[in-house]
C-alpha cells in the first residue's frame, strides 16, 4: 500500500501543470459556466478505456477561448474533427498543451494568444457528445503524451456554483402558509 501511495502520489507531482499556471485561469473555455456533461477519466494504460479530457456543453457556433496563455501550434482535422491544439507558455519541456474540438480555428498555427482569447468555434456534433447535451467541446490537456485533467487548469472559484441564498421577503404573512 506504501509503494502504490508513493508512485501514485510521484506521478501527479510530475504530471501537474508547472507554476506558470498555478494561480488557474479565470476563463472557461466556452459560456460563463458550462455543464461539464462527461468528465475526464484516465485510462489505466496508454491505449486502455478513459476519457482523456472533459465535454462542455455549448451551443453550436460558440465562441472557444483560450485558457491561458499560450502559442497555437495546431490547427486542421483529426480524424474529421476540427482542432485546436495551444502549447501553453512557460510550462517546461515537453510543454503541456491543451486541445479544443471539433472547432473550426479562427486563428493559424503561431498566433500567440492570451486567455479569454477567441480561438475558434464550435463545429457540429459529431457524436463524441453524450445525449443529455447533443452539443458539446471536447476540451484536453496533456504534456507529452501524459493526459491530464483540464480542469486543473481552471481558477478552483469557477469549479463551485455559487451557494443559494435564502432572503427574508418583508410583509409576507405568515399565517397564509399551509404545508401540503
Amino acid at each position: 500500500m506504501r509503494k502504490l501511495l508513493c508512485v501514485t502520489f510521484t506521478l501527479l507531482v510530475c504530471a501537474l501543470p508547472d507554476r506558470a499556471l498555478a494561480a488557474g485561469s479565470r476563463f472557461w473555455p466556452v459560456g460563463d459556466h458550462p455543464a461539464v456533461v462527461r468528465p475526464w477519466s484516465p485510462p489505466a494504460t496508454p491505449y486502455g478505456p478513459g476519457h482523456r479530457g472533459v465535454d462542455l456543453s455549448a451551443p453550436i457556433g460558440a465562441p472557444v477561448r483560450a485558457v491561458a496563455a499560450g502559442r497555437v501550434s495546431f490547427t486542421g482535422e483529426v480524424a474529421g474533427r476540427g482542432v485546436v491544439s495551444v502549447e501553453l507558455s512557460g510550462t517546461g519541456d515537453p510543454p503541456v498543451r491543451t486541445t479544443y474540438e471539433p472547432v473550426t480555428a479562427t486563428v493559424e498555427k503561431g498566433t500567440e494568444v492570451a486567455p479569454g482569447n477567441p480561438i475558434g468555434v464550435l463545429q457540429l456534433p459529431t457524436g463524441h457528445c453524450p445525449p443529455s447535451s447533443p452539443s458539446c467541446l471536447h476540451w484536453g490537456l496533456l504534456r507529452g503524451d501524459t493526459y491530464l485533467d483540464p480542469l486543473s487548469l481552471l481558477d478552483p472559484s469557477l469549479l463551485r456554483r455559487a451557494p443559494a441564498r435564502l432572503l427574508p421577503v418583508w410583509g409576507w404573512p405568515l399565517g397564509n402558509i399551509r404545508p401540503w
